[in-house]
């Protein structure tokens, strides 16, 4: 920065401010409020609009953005400590600065209860096809056009539609528009991307090597001869010759089609039904796309990312340190029009620099979205509310909490070494007994680490 003086003055970078107490209160509440969406009903009910989730936090974020310069903010919760910005703009900037500079390392994705799970790895060959020419849109349309022959008989004499049809039609459209008309069949696939990508975090305990490596080998016949026309023969076009990640960029677009395709379109279609989006749209197609928008903007699939931080780095006046873990939280920042970005694509993959097959997807969402609208018109019904509270089992005794632990360990090593039989391979029905032994393995490892931490704490 230079001074009146012609003098350059140097910005030193110094740690984020660490919150006050109430404030990590009223904060780690928000974050697990997010399993309670009926917990404000009695507010909402009453019109008191101040006093509901929403309500009442954006007070609290607008309150921790005061006074703090647009830095990021240390807080401490019941998942961890984390450096949390306060703005969408700032987190972009933050994230992307520290991602330019190599300081980051791999997502996870946290969920309501607190338990961290694997992402998709973003991977996108060099030259990764963005854009569709009129003749790719047009095709795109048609395969969206065929698919929805499958909602059409899957929907009940009341107009509604039977979920695991309308999933099993989204995801079969997903393998099409991927890898072609010869993937259409191939749930097992489907299965394989799905497991890969719901590998667990906790305790530093995943078998997300092997997910990925049964991913490759059922990728691979198409990822060798691909389909013309679909994705994946785009992709390879574009990539270069023998690109060793080929098979990871098909494997993160499907992963990333077969999410936009889920719940992001049918919150698309719930927008239009109850008159929140496109209704001053000019065409179906501008209505589809605000309502796309609008869905993942609201409801992003990627609602709490951490972001590790894996080497010390000065951006912006802030000084991050390793060990630091940065907690973006979309929906807690407000709504991207307040100053933030815009690009749906953030709300599908992490990747800080921006993802060409996650604008793909959300395409491909909007194409769906558009060819349902355009034949019928989507309506809400009256809700129904039948959660009911569930009381936890008391704990045991530390002792026995560490002898269980152990028991659980050894049991998922014992799993993990019996997928990892060769035995499995080559045969769908192995490898579909495989991801069987290793979601086992993963829940396993999962209650070992919560019950060790509960031993723990019952110990002290």
């Amino acid at each position: 920065m230079t001074e009146a003086d012609g003098t350059t003055a140097t910005v030193t970078a110094s740690r984020p401010d660490t919150a006050w107490p109430l404030e990590n209160i009223l904060f780690s509440t928000a974050l697990v409020a997010r399993r309670l969406p009926w917990a404000d009903l009695p507010a909402r009910v009453l019109g008191l609009d101040a006093l509901t989730l929403d309500g009442l936090t954006h007070r609290l974020m607008a309150h921790l953005r005061g006074g703090r310069d647009g830095r990021p903010v240390r807080l401490r919760t019941p998942f961890g400590t984390f450096l949390v910005p306060l703005t969408r703009a700032d987190a972009e900037n933050l994230l992307t600065r520290a991602d330019a500079a190599g300081a980051l390392g791999p997502a996870d994705g946290l969920a309501a209860d607190g338990l961290r799970y694997a992402l998709s790895p973003h991977a996108a060959p060099e030259g990764a096809w963005d854009v569709l020419t009129r003749d790719e849109r047009d095709g795109l349309t048609a395969q969206v056009a065929r698919h929805l022959v499958d909602l059409r008989g899957a929907r009940r004499e009341d107009g509604t539609t039977d979920p695991d049809r309308r999933r099993a039609a989204m995801l079969r459209l997903s393998r099409q528009v991927v890898l072609g008309a010869a993937a259409s069949e191939d749930t097992l696939l489907s299965e394989l991307v799905t497991e890969a990508g719901a590998t667990g975090a906790t305790g530093g305990r995943t078998y997300g090597a092997s997910r990925a490596a049964a991913v490759r080998r059922r990728l691979a016949p198409y990822v060798a001869a691909p389909e013309p026309g679909s994705l994946a023969d785009r992709l390879a076009a574009r990539g270069r010759d023998g690109d060793p990640d080929i098979h990871e960029a098909v494997a993160h677009a499907l992963a990333l089609v077969s999410a936009a395709t889920g719940a992001p379109a049918l919150r698309a279609l719930e927008l239009l039904g109850a008159g929140t989006a496109g209704t001053g749209a000019d065409s179906d197609e501008e209505a589809a796309a605000e309502a796309v928008e609008q869905a993942l903007d609201r409801y992003p699939p990627l609602s709490a990312v951490v972001y590790p931080v894996r080497a010390p780095l000065g951006a912006d006046g802030v000084a991050l340190a390793a060990g630091d873990e940065i907690l973006y939280l979309p929906t807690l920042l407000g709504p991207a029009t307040e100053g933030g970005p815009t690009d749906p694509a953030r709300a599908l993959c992490a990747d800080p620099a921006g993802c060409a097959l996650a604008r793909f997807a959300a395409l491909v969402c909007r194409e769906v979205v558009r060819g349902i609208a355009a034949e019928v018109r989507p309506a809400d019904l009256a809700p129904r509310f039948t959660g009911r509270a569930v009381a936890a089992p008391l704990s045991e005794y530390g002792v026995r909490g560490r002898v269980g632990a152990d028991r659980l360990e050894r049991h998922a090593e014992s799993l993990a070494a019996c997928a990892a039989d060769t035995g499995w391979n080559g045969s769908e029905a192995g490898e579909r007994f495989r991801m069987v032994l290793l979601a086992h393995a993963e829940r396993c490892s999962r209650a070992a680490a919560d019950v060790r931490s509960a031993a723990g704490r019952l110990s002290d």
